[in-house]
């Protein structure tokens, strides 16, 4: 699979030289492929985003004496790329799942925590941390549920529901 990837890379690096060559065309092209390998908040992708291309008087003070502006820029976005494929070589692909699952993750707990008061979160980490069986560890958590109260449990699951990216999945049936 990887294989492929690395391909669609090489390919961007190789427009970087061609004759009719449009920056905005390709930067957007090069995002998108980016994000489908390593998921839309990747750094290569802001990288990539950062990069101007023409000269303005920003990239004036910026710019270097020894080439011009434009293949600074190009050079510059042919590394970004060099590091995908090295990365892509060197670790396979990424499992973007798995990132997305561990985000989700720490949103909901965030939210759940959020109304326990700080010793309740203390008895809760203690509980799931002990030698108990399951069956004792849901029990204690349930007390410990039982003394937030009705109405913060309501709290709790409303504002789990309304997450935007929790959401995102109810609407979707996953």
């Amino acid at each position: 699979m990887v294989k492929k990837e690395i391909e669609l890379l090489n390919l961007q690096i190789e427009k970087l030289n061609a004759p009719d060559f449009d920056f905005e065309a390709w930067k957007k092209y090069s995002i998108i492929i980016l994000s489908r390998i390593f998921g839309s908040n990747d750094e290569k992708i802001k990288q990539i985003e950062n990069i101007d291309f023409k000269f303005n008087s920003w990239s004036l003070r910026d710019a270097s004496g020894n080439e011009s502006y434009e293949e600074g820029s190009k050079k510059l976005a042919m590394e970004v790329l060099k590091a995908a494929i090295d990365e892509l070589n060197i670790y396979g692909l990424p499992n973007i799942d798995k990132q997305t699952d561990d985000k989700t993750s720490k949103e909901l707990l965030n939210i759940i925590l959020d109304e326990f008061k700080g010793s309740q979160v203390k008895q809760l980490r203690s509980i799931l941390s002990s030698g108990d069986s399951l069956t004792e560890k849901k029990r204690r958590i349930k007390e410990v549920i039982k003394e937030i109260g009705e109405f913060t449990s309501y709290d709790i699951i409303t504002n789990i529901l309304t997450n935007k990216d929790i959401a995102d999945l109810v609407k979707e049936g996953k």
